[in-house]
């Protein structure tokens, strides 16, 4: 890996484009290194991951809207001389062909819905199988092969991940998914075959056109969090064509006078290292991300395991006087009572709301032994009078070790875990500690192939066919040989009395 040093830079300085970050970043997509072959075995697991997802959530409103959207935008086939040839995308769990940029923005809202799939924790925080939907949409419509993908998916792991160690977001309070719009353009960049001056305009601009702010996580926190990636996957499909087309980009999109560091992070006097391979080196970062066991923000895992195991060693959870988890600054201040958020004590919240209060998640863990991605978030689960008694017992820390860790670049001591303080009525202390989640490359029960492909089985029953679910298995197992032109087949039938039971969505402009 090179570190590479990103800092504002005035207008009048000699800045050349080599030195911008964003054409470091077209000069990585268009490196033509192999991809490795347990880059290719994780790629197809998060596959596998989204496909579950997205089957669990398919029947939720905001995935139904999405749906509803993106259904209205039928695909314009066919070929032609400027175009060449144009197949349209699929619409997860339904037939049809769509417009790539609403196939991707009605997948990534079903990927993003239930807060389940894989995460990188660092600088800052990020989702990268966001990446996911908005290059295979592209990838169908216009008639890569599997390989194809695989190598553009490598690069928007990589991409997004490097820049989720190097800078953060949340800091200054802009929301993550400014990562994922130039991570996407250059993956983009890479399947397709763009050549790097192309990548780095789309780079620019899907950067530009990605940065909000984190209030859509903040306080209580809408349905806009599923939407806010796939809006990014969406934005950055838009501005791979324009640059395509010939079209520019403002630069340097991060170090310019007035470009994203001098006035939305850091400012004039900011200064970054941003990790990135070198060329001919392999595109290995998705090996250092973690996908979920549990329906809940990542934070949160290592917690509900944590819980699920102290529970065996407490007589009576009604005997708790109060709970105190320390943990990171990070999980401390956006899951935790350093937010500052009363809506993560309220048990009408929203369901999105409630995902992101560990005291909540702990509270109910500990008295079910168990998380469910429906049950634990029922309305009448969040009210029950012991759940909230025992949920406003509950308070996190910050621990500096815990932060230090969380921080650390080793990958045997990075930990995103907690150590509960369960102080009982008789005074009594019953203490325990967890670094990473059970699910996690260095937990318990590590995910691996078998364990995707579990999560995959049991959240598609009764809403895919098991022979439909065997025939995506094995197309996506054998992802890196799907010819040009086929990769439709990674699109899943959703049993037809599961969609009939969607909510009726009402008409918008489209």
């Amino acid at each position: 890996m090179i570190n590479h040093t990103v800092r504002t830079r005035r207008s009048a300085d000699d800045f050349p484009q080599s030195e911008h970050l964003a054409y470091k970043i077209a000069q990585l997509a268009v490196d033509p290194v192999d991809v490795p072959a347990d880059t290719t075995e994780m790629i197809i697991n998060r596959v596998i991951d989204n496909a579950s997802v997205s089957a669990a959530s398919v029947i939720r409103r905001p995935v139904t809207t999405a749906r509803s959207q993106a259904l209205a935008h039928p695909a314009q086939t066919g070929a032609s001389e400027a175009t060449g040839d144009r197949r349209g995308a699929q619409v997860f769990g339904v037939p049809g062909s769509f417009s790539p940029e609403w196939a991707a923005w009605a997948n990534g809202v079903a990927v993003r819905e239930l807060d389940f799939h894989d995460t990188f924790l660092a600088a800052e925080y990020s989702h990268p199988g966001d990446n996911i939907p908005p290059l295979v949409a592209v990838a169908q419509h216009k008639g890569v092969s599997g390989r194809d993908l695989i190598r553009g998916l490598a690069t928007a792991y990589e991409v997004q991940i490097d820049l989720v160690r190097g800078i953060s977001l949340h800091k200054h309070k802009i929301d993550h998914v400014a990562h994922l719009g130039p991570s996407v353009a250059a993956g983009l960049g890479t399947m397709l075959g763009l050549d790097d001056q192309t990548i780095y305009q789309a780079v620019g601009q899907a950067l530009h056109l990605t940065t909000s702010t984190r209030q859509s996580r903040k306080g209580q926190i809408s349905s806009w969090k599923a939407f806010a990636p796939a809006y990014a996957g969406k934005v950055a499909i838009e501005a791979v064509d324009r640059a395509m087309r010939g079209e520019g980009s403002p630069a340097p999109i991060w170090e310019g006078e007035d470009g994203v560091i001098a006035w939305l992070l850091d400012g004039p006097d900011g200064e970054y290292t941003v990790p990135l391979p070198g060329l001919g080196e392999p595109k290995r970062a998705i090996l250092e991300s973690y996908t979920k066991e549990h329906s809940a923000e990542y934070q949160s895992q290592a917690p509900i395991d944590l819980a699920r195991r102290m529970r065996a060693h407490i007589p009576h959870i009604d005997d708790i006087e109060s709970i105190v988890l320390h943990t990171s600054n990070h999980t401390h201040v956006v899951i935790g009572t350093g937010s500052n958020d009363p809506q993560k004590f309220d048990p009408t919240a929203s369901r999105e709301t409630l995902d992101h209060s560990v005291m909540y998640i702990f509270a109910v863990a500990l008295q079910d032994g168990s998380w469910d991605h429906v049950k634990s978030y029922a309305p009448e689960r969040a009210s029950r009078p012991d759940t909230v008694a025992l949920w406003n017992k509950i308070s996190t820390v910050e621990d500096p070790e815990w932060t230090r860790r969380y921080h650390s670049e080793d990958p045997n001591e990075k930990a995103f875990g907690a150590r509960a303080v369960i102080t009982m009525k008789d005074g009594s202390e019953i203490v325990d500690e967890l670094a990473v989640a059970d699910a996690h490359p260095l937990g318990a029960r590590p995910f691996a192939r078998d364990q995707y492909v579990a999560k995959f089985t049991g959240l598609a029953d009764g809403v895919i066919g098991t022979g439909e679910q065997r025939r995506f298995l094995d197309v996506a197992a054998g992802l890196a040989d799907i010819p040009a032109g086929e990769l439709d087949a990674l699109n899943i039938a959703v049993e037809q009395s599961v969609l009939d039971a969607a909510p009726v969505i009402g008409e918008g402009i489209f």
